[in-house]
């Protein structure tokens, strides 16, 4: 999504934080790190830094990595003493290695070909201690595919610091390359008598995962798999996978 994540950053930032509650999320991922004893966090998809600071108030040393500066310019303007970096998450590599990954907000479903999943499993696995958890949602393509084989038009309004935005999604399927999908999305501010101000258009293909597979890259990239959940979540079927480094990967 080119440009929701880079010249709409702000306007993802105004409707993100008005249909997901950030505290929640907070909670359900950092009872599984503590479950694990984890310390340290590296935020795969951080975006604006929304769970960064609670992760700090709460005592992890915590790295928010993402690959749009527009996004991360506003996490450092509301965090500054917090660090984040730009980065791929197909190749990365951090100073020092951590003993947990998150990966949120379905970011996963920006990695179009297995290759680019394997380098990233393999790019988490060098940044994790031995032992180290990963704990990542994605789309789930048995409920999710099946249901949109006709198209479907969703439509979310938010309102955010005295402004209503509303964002209609078209989804359509497009199944050249995996279970994947078109994501056509229309941005627009609604105005105090109802009129509309077009704010940009964003156009994406989205992969969709059957956890079998990802069962299978993580075997590939030094990882067990722990557990596997079905999480409610806003639009999307969705499920949340824990996996441990139990083997490093070597280049």
């Amino acid at each position: 999504m080119k440009e929701l994540y880079h010249s709409l950053s702000a306007v993802y930032e105004a409707m993100y934080r008005s249909f997901i509650n950030y505290e929640e999320e907070f909670l359900f991922y950092s009872s599984i790190l503590k479950g694990y004893q984890s310390k340290s966090v590296i935020e795969i998809g951080c975006g604006t830094g929304n769970l960064a600071d609670s992760f700090f108030k709460n005592g992890f040393t915590y790295t928010g990595l993402d690959v749009s500066e527009d996004m991360l310019n506003i996490a450092r303007g509301k965090y500054p003493n917090l660090s984040f970096l730009q980065g791929d998450m197909r190749q990365f590599t951090l100073d020092q290695k951590k003993d947990s990954c998150i990966i949120t907000g379905r970011t996963i479903s920006y990695l179009l070909s297995n290759e680019d999943v394997l380098k990233t499993f393999h790019s988490i696995n060098r940044s994790l201690e031995m032992g180290g958890i990963v704990v990542f949602d994605f789309i789930d393509a048995l409920q999710f595919i099946p249901r949109i084989k006709d198209g479907e038009e969703i439509i979310h309004t938010a309102a955010y610091q005295q402004k209503i935005y509303q964002r209609k999604s078209i989804w359509t399927l497009n199944l050249k390359e995996g279970f994947t999908f078109n994501w056509l999305s229309h941005y627009s501010q609604i105005t105090e008598n109802g009129q509309f101000i077009e704010l940009g258009t964003d156009d994406s293909v989205i992969r969709t995962f059957t956890k079998e597979e990802l069962f299978i890259f993580l075997a590939l990239s030094g990882f067990e798999v722990l557990h596997c959940l079905q999480r409610d979540s806003y639009a999307f079927d969705t499920m949340v996978v824990t996996a441990k480094k139990t083997a490093s990967f070597k280049s």
